[in-house]
């Protein structure tokens, strides 16, 4: 049974979103996998709940003998789908069950996508060790400090590299996560920067935290990283599509964005 949380809004640092997610995804993994998995594919590259996808987009160029890292990989599926298509991914996520549902598709496929345990905000890996590094919907939200991910993205990049990830777009923040006609109704401000934070109502402790940043910090971010910003895509809803993913929906998406991709490259 589900323990009944209440929404907060309150300052949180690093290392306590890191905890408390840490926990939330290695609870939340298997039933993540089992209601998402067959919209992601084993071996698909889904960028957002609308279903826009990379074999369409081609946002990340020719990913052919590219060394590519994914920060927040979940199990693996977008990273599978680079493997697929000749390049060398690596796959690092905070959460231990999520890096096992990785190897049982792994498994199941013979698509073996070497993963690793850890956090965007202190990558395991070497300066100049990456040719592509992105995350669809898998970390840049839930970090504290956005310039010290964008940093290290920037660090583990060799120049010319190419730096994409998407997120729940930023004036989501202003409503309810309703996929319904309610969720169209604005009642925080786009400003706002406050933490929201789910709540145990049992223990009182965060079971659950993500942080919001708007437009104009990201890009500020990247510039400050070096980055030069190429694209900045905001998928439409597709007319056929009829799926809800939490705060996503037909109902919403036919209206308002839900996702943005940001895409930036480093300079040689």
């Amino acid at each position: 049974m589900d323990t009944p949380v209440r929404p907060e809004r309150r300052a949180v640092g690093q290392d306590e979103t890191d905890r408390v997610n840490r926990g939330e995804w290695d609870r939340y993994s298997d039933e993540y996998q089992a209601t998402h998995g067959p919209f992601l594919g084993d071996s698909g590259f889904v960028w957002s709940p609308e279903g826009t996808d990379e074999s369409e987009l081609r946002l990340l160029g020719d990913v052919s003998g590219a060394d590519v890292l994914e920060i927040g990989c979940g199990a693996g599926q977008c990273s599978r789908w680079v493997l697929a298509h000749g390049g060398r991914p690596v796959g690092l996520d905070l959460s231990w069950r999520q890096l096992q549902h990785s190897r049982r598709i792994d498994d199941a496929t013979g698509l073996v996508v070497p993963v690793v345990l850890g956090t965007g905000t202190r990558l395991p890996f070497a300066d100049d060790s990456f040719d592509v590094v992105f995350s669809a919907f898998g970390a840049l939200q839930f970090v504290a400090q956005e310039q010290v991910v964008v940093d290290e993205a920037a660090r583990v990049m060799r120049p010319g590299g190419r730096f994409a990830f998407s997120i729940t777009h930023p004036t989501r923040w202003m409503f309810q996560d309703d996929p319904s006609e309610a969720g169209l109704v604005a009642d925080m401000s786009y400003w706002d920067r406050t933490p929201y934070v789910e709540v145990s109502e049992d223990t009182g402790r965060p079971t659950y935290v993500e942080h919001h940043r708007t437009i104009g910090d990201w890009v500020r971010a990247l510039a400050r990283a070096g980055f030069v910003l190429d694209d900045l895509v905001e998928p439409e809803w597709p007319p056929e599509h009829d799926r809800t993913w939490g705060g996503w929906s037909r109902t919403r998406g036919l209206l308002t964005p839900g996702t943005a991709i940001y895409v930036a490259h480093l300079p040689r």
